[in-house]
């Protein structure tokens, strides 16, 4: 059996909305020491829809894969829905990951959750703190633990 899925192999070989988005209402960046991944999502956000998201990712395959697959999962949801989005269901978009690599699709849930918090945090949109529990920068926002 193959490592990788054909759909891996396609979102690594010829990955969707690639690049960065001048003047994006929402921006998230997340990394993972361990693996030395940086995932990046632009969001252009029109009438609560996602109108638009690009990313940047530096890392592995499987990382830019799993950008990939995210960015297209939730271009043309509303917020709401691109918040339901799991690392588990990239996977599955996927057709999986090896099981040492799929630390890369919780950074794709991530990356949109932090892209997301950046657009309600600008735009003074009330949310749910427990929505955004693994933020790196509580200090700074109104979650409580």
């Amino acid at each position: 059996m193959a490592l990788y899925s054909p759909e891996v192999m396609d979102h690594f070989m010829n990955p969707r909305n690639v690049g960065e988005i001048e003047n994006p209402d929402g921006v998230g960046e997340v990394g993972n020491a361990k693996c030395g991944d940086i995932m990046k999502m632009y969001l252009k956000i029109e009438n609560g829809i996602i109108v638009d998201v690009k990313f940047e990712t530096f890392g592995c395959g499987s990382a830019i894969a799993s950008s990939s697959m995210a960015t297209e999962m939730i271009k043309g949801k509303t917020v709401e829905q691109a918040l339901k989005v799991t690392n588990r269901q990239v996977v599955n978009a996927l057709g999986g990951l090896p099981s040492h690599k799929l630390h890369c699709s919780v950074l794709a849930e991530e990356s949109i959750k932090a892209a997301v918090k950046d657009y309600y945090d600008k735009n003074n949109i009330p949310y749910d703190g427990k929505i955004f529990s693994d933020c790196k920068n509580c200090a700074g926002c109104d979650i409580r633990h």
